[in-house]
């Protein structure tokens, strides 16, 4: 870890640190029938939001794997959704394919809208609301509540015209900062540490992104007969290790391989190497000692701790 990640790190603890996100991607879904065509598309009840209001869900195939992560936001006359970088094509491609006879219309607004983020204790705006995931529209431009694995912070959504006018609080920080962060807090990451061969439930986003009692959705079935009828074979750990792993590593009991490492640094607010990765089920239970590594209770860091 060099020395400015390492001061923008302790920034986003204990301070607000600015970023630039606008490389992730956005859509826009308009027409009479944008949420409820939506509602069964995604894992996270779509149907009860409200205008200024936001979920986190799941795109999942009808076998129940993931396609993407996505923030939700409802706009007064279409959704808004904020999803990881490069995606924009393949998400409106799947949308399309289902498509039919609805009044729904799908625009990829990635290159018209810039999204910057204000992270850390001190990150605060009087146009940001309280509640997490709601928004405020002012002109525009849209605040909205989302704390990206720090204590607070919050997302702007500013037409790219207006980005370089646009005075926010923070020192300018990296992703790479933000990365450990992340990982400290235990966030799963898309096409890092879940992709397209990992079932919605074994991921950990299972409490933030899946609703049970929303019906019928693409993959709904699967994932409510895993919940009904068993656990997943494996599922999303913290890990603290030794010696600090590289993604893609095995993890092993015994000399058995037992789950692979997907997310790895150095954490500087516990001095120890922290990793995520995928165990088993018979040998995930927090408290196990694996071949260098044990596995411990997420998030790694206590999030109300004073750092």
């Amino acid at each position: 870890m060099n020395a400015d990640v390492l001061e923008q790190y302790w920034i986003l603890r204990r301070g607000a640190g600015l970023l630039d996100l606008s490389a992730r991607s956005r859509l826009m879904i308009t027409g009479a029938d944008r949420k409820r065509f939506l509602h069964g598309q995604v894992t996270n009840d779509v149907n009860g939001l409200a205008t200024g209001q936001g979920c986190y869900a799941a795109i999942v195939s009808a076998k129940g794997k993931i396609e993407s992560d996505v923030y939700i936001y409802c706009l007064e006359h279409a959704l808004l959704l904020d999803f990881e970088p490069g995606l924009a094509a393949h998400i409106a491609a799947r949308f399309d394919k289902y498509i039919i006879a609805d009044d729904v219309q799908i625009e990829d607004v990635s290159g018209k809208y810039a999204l910057l983020s204000v992270q850390g204790p001190q990150a605060t705006e009087p146009n940001v609301p309280e509640k997490a995931l709601s928004f405020k529209q002012v002109g525009d431009r849209f605040y909205i509540n989302n704390a990206r694995g720090t204590k607070r912070g919050f997302d702007v959504f500013v037409p790219l015209p207006e980005k370089d006018m646009l005075k926010l609080p923070g020192t300018l920080c990296s992703e790479a900062a933000l990365d450990i962060v992340r990982i400290e807090s235990g966030i799963p990451r898309f096409g890092v540490d879940m992709d397209e061969t990992n079932l919605a439930p074994e991921t950990g986003i299972e409490s933030r992104a899946i609703s049970y009692t929303k019906g019928c959705y693409i993959g709904q079935e699967v994932i409510s007969r895993i919940r009904t009828y068993g656990q997943v074979a494996k599922a999303l750990c913290g890990l603290r290790c030794d010696v600090l792993p590289n993604r893609g590593d095995k993890l092993l009991l015994g000399g058995k391989e037992v789950g692979c490492v997907t997310s790895a640094v150095f954490s500087p607010a516990l001095k120890a190497n922290i990793a995520l990765g995928y165990v088993r089920r018979e040998h995930n239970a927090i408290g196990t000692k694996l071949d260098g590594a044990e596995i411990v209770q997420l998030p790694f860091v206590n999030l109300d701790a004073s750092f």
